[in-house]
């Protein structure tokens, strides 16, 4: 399970992870959105923030009855601060998830493992788009190349 959280937040190894697809975007280009309903990368990467933060809060147990869960809420703009406040959070969410796995017991790892598995599939899709957006639009560096395939995700 850390592998597999470490693949999705620093390890470049099958596919890109988000610290690498982030890396370098100003705030005005993680706000850019096309005409249609699909999502800028800053609510992107806010989404993903806002799910392994509310799973990490349940897996340390703590009192989720008052959380409303409000999905379209996690998509929004950020000013220049507030983007680097995301994309330092989001780091130190992941690192904590790495950590709290690390030294899980067995217990905690067999009641989580699926939840813990969907939320790295979720991290990884949605990572996906943000590169697809950074390729569409100029702002993916060229030299960074998979380690295994080149892929197309849309």
């Amino acid at each position: 399970m850390v592998e597999q959280l470490k693949s999705t937040h620093t390890n470049h190894e099958w596919f890109i992870p988000t610290k690498i697809a982030i890396e370098g975007l100003s705030a005005k280009q993680s706000n850019w959105k096309n005409s249609t309903e699909n999502h800028s990368i800053g609510g992107l990467v806010s989404h993903i923030l806002f799910w392994n933060e509310v799973n990490l809060r349940a897996f340390k147990g703590e009192d989720m009855s008052n959380f409303e869960v409000n999905n379209e809420t996690t998509f929004k703009k950020y000013s220049d601060d507030e983007w680097k406040n995301l994309v330092a959070k989001l780091d130190t969410i992941q690192i904590e998830w790495e950590l709290l796995t690390k030294n899980a017991t067995d217990k905690q790892l067999n009641e989580w493992s699926s939840e813990i598995a969907n939320m790295t599939a979720h991290n990884a899709y949605h990572t996906c788009q943000i590169i697809y957006i950074r390729k569409r639009k100029g702002w993916w560096n060229k030299k960074v190349r998979y380690m295994v395939y080149d892929t197309i995700c849309i």
